[in-house]
């Protein structure tokens, strides 16, 4: 395990963590109307949800010669599918809907948990990231190098966690927000069914074949 690797594993969950996602959309309306702290206890929950699909995006990556790809395959499937729905109904939202889409909770720690346990955009887009990163060093890499990466990926997230607090919190992004809270929902709807089209487009060929 060489710190290079460390650093990009670092950078890798980094990335993953600005990436736009659903949870993203959630956490700019929760931190235009209510400020940094309810976003930053959004934040905290959705760290679970964060370690939870980099080790599954890690152990695909990992473990692909020790016992294949289908369940994971199958993974992406279902998590493409329902980021093709979720894009297709913001793309579609009016501006009522997009307030209901960005509705804020009373307890923003549980609906970071949810939302990070449950978030369709993180395992297709942590295995494209951490692919990115291992696809030239998975075969020599073996399991006692999981530790290490995930705990380098932790740090990527609590480092694009704190650049986000500071970013919802600026009054010029909950100006923005509050004033085109539309049009930010249909964009990122486009996102959301982009990276859906891509995770099918990833998984659906191998489940194919070996169908």
């Amino acid at each position: 395990m060489t710190a290079g690797l460390l650093l990009a594993s670092a950078a890798s969950g980094a990335a993953y963590t600005l990436t736009p996602g659903p949870a993203f959309l959630a956490l700019l309306g929760i931190g235009a109307s209510r400020g940094r702290r309810a976003g930053a206890l959004f934040l905290c929950g959705h760290f679970a949800g964060d370690v939870l699909w980099a080790s599954l995006a890690l152990v695909a990556i990992l473990g692909t010669h020790s016992f294949g790809t289908v369940a994971f395959d199958i993974l992406s499937i279902v998590c493409g599918v329902y980021l093709c729905w979720l894009g297709a109904r913001a793309v579609a939202a009016s501006r009522d809907a997009a307030g209901a889409l960005s509705h804020q909770p009373r307890r923003p720690l549980l609906r970071g948990l949810a939302f990070g346990l449950s978030n369709p955009k993180a395992y297709p887009v942590a295995v494209a990231m951490f692919t990115a990163l291992l696809a030239q060093n998975s075969t020599a890499l073996g399991w006692d190098a999981l530790p290490a990466l995930l705990g380098a990926a932790c740090v990527g997230f609590v480092l694009a966690d704190l650049v986000l607090v500071m970013l919802i919190g600026a009054r010029l992004t909950r100006r923005f927000y509050h004033r085109h809270a539309l049009w930010v929902t249909r964009v990122s709807g486009l996102l959301f069914m982009g990276f859906g089209i891509h995770a099918l487009a990833s998984a659906g060929p191998g489940l194919l074949r070996k169908a």
